[in-house]
């Protein structure tokens, strides 16, 4: 059997000056706040981890709804993360994904175990941080 062909992707990250960076992938740009003091207009290191891990959610709910037809109206997801100093890394991220669906609770847990089973970088982050979180029905 022939060995599949995996995904590769590229990143290219510039420093601009003392207060910032831009990384660029396929047509878009995203700010860097890279500033030893911080900036408001942009993510940081440990926020752009947290906002892949948040868009990871989104895309798996993407990508399996068609496959369970799972019917939903709306997706937000809420990410908090907890920075350990020494030595510094994740020390806890806690998620709500919140679905807006008419779906029965058995089908809401179904999608958030295809969420935890299938995310890229839900399955990269959870070995080396304490990655809990719940999948919800919007009020």
């Amino acid at each position: 059997m022939p060995e599949q062909q995996k995904m590769t992707f590229r990143v290219h990250a510039r420093r601009v000056d003392a207060h910032g960076s831009t990384a660029q992938c396929k047509q878009a740009e995203i700010a860097l706040d890279t500033d030893l003091a911080g900036r408001a207009d942009a993510f940081n290191p440990a926020e752009l981890l947290l906002a892949a891990l948040s868009a990871c959610m989104i895309k798996g709910i993407e990508r399996v709804t068609p496959i369970l037809k799972f019917q939903l109206r709306g997706v937000e997801v809420r990410v908090q993360g907890v920075r350990q100093d020494v030595p510094p890394r994740m020390e806890s991220i806690e998620y709500e994904i919140i679905v807006d669906s008419d779906e029965s609770e058995q089908r809401l847990a179904l999608l958030h175990e295809n969420v935890k089973k299938y995310g890229t970088v839900f399955n990269t982050v959870a070995p080396g941080t304490a990655l809990s979180g719940v999948l919800r029905r919007a009020r």
